[in-house]
């Protein structure tokens, strides 16, 4: 049996080999955040292609799986590969107008089972347990990103109509589209943006919730005995697209 001694040693001995992601510190909350937001984006604009590299090296460094095609009309044809491999079907995506794009027909073609999001709230309380038992029973979740932050590989989704944070979280693979425009480098510049879209400007959408997600799911015991897939997808995997998502 483990101490409390023997357990607390454990932890302070696994701190000791854990690396500084990066330095942190409090950040000043902007005064202008919509001029700093656009500030942000055009120097972002010149840097883009260093960021995505920082961004799918710290991806991939917390388990996730990255790829990088040039167009919208490749993207089925990775996710379809990814179904042939794991003998999967079902997948559940945000509505089209949510991800920015109709990927259904493409996706239907290669085999799999595409249940789409409504556009709109659903009110009624059956159809929302019908909709979440769906997405509960599906192999895959599709959704867009609205940020992602090259400094520490993480997904941001804001949930909303058409956008339900369901889909990234039920399913055991998590698979996110996203483009250049949802490129940023740091928390930092996160915050700025979130004080934009709620001060000055409107969030991409305006659901409760807004996910963090750095990674599959993963989960550790007492015996510090890590699992994944407890809390969340077993899966995380980006899809970067070149030629952007809306055109």
């Amino acid at each position: 049996m483990t101490t409390k001694g023997e357990f607390l040693a454990s932890i302070r001995a696994q701190m000791r080999t854990a690396r500084d992601l990066f330095s942190a510190s409090v950040a000043k909350r902007p005064e202008h955040p919509a001029a700093e937001a656009d500030t942000i984006r055009r120097e972002l604009a010149e840097r883009w292609p260093a960021i995505l590299e920082r961004f799918r090296v710290e991806f991939e460094r917390v388990g996730g799986v990255f790829y990088r095609v040039t167009s919208l009309d490749e993207v089925p044809a990775v996710v379809g590969r990814l179904a042939r491999e794991r003998e999967a079907r079902g997948l559940v995506a945000w509505h089209a107008a949510a991800l920015g794009a109709d990927l259904a027909p493409a996706l239907e073609a290669r085999g799999l089972d595409v249940h789409e999001m409504p556009a709109g709230e659903t009110a009624a309380a059956a159809e929302r347990e019908r909709l979440r038992a769906i997405t509960a029973g599906a192999d895959f979740g599709l959704t867009g990103v609205d940020l992602a932050v090259a400094e520490t590989g993480t997904l941001i989704l804001v949930s909303g109509a058409g956008r339900p944070r369901s889909t990234s979280l039920l399913p055991p693979c998590h698979i996110a589209v996203f483009d250049r425009t949802a490129l940023v480098e740091s928390l930092r510049q996160v915050g700025v943006l979130l004080e934009a879209w709620h001060r000055d400007g409107a969030p991409p959408a305006t659901g409760a919730v807004i996910n963090f997600i750095t990674g599959p799911s993963r989960t550790a015991d007492i015996e510090l005995t890590l699992t994944r897939g407890v809390h969340g997808p077993k899966e995380v995997h980006a899809i970067f697209v070149e030629q952007g998502i809306r055109g």
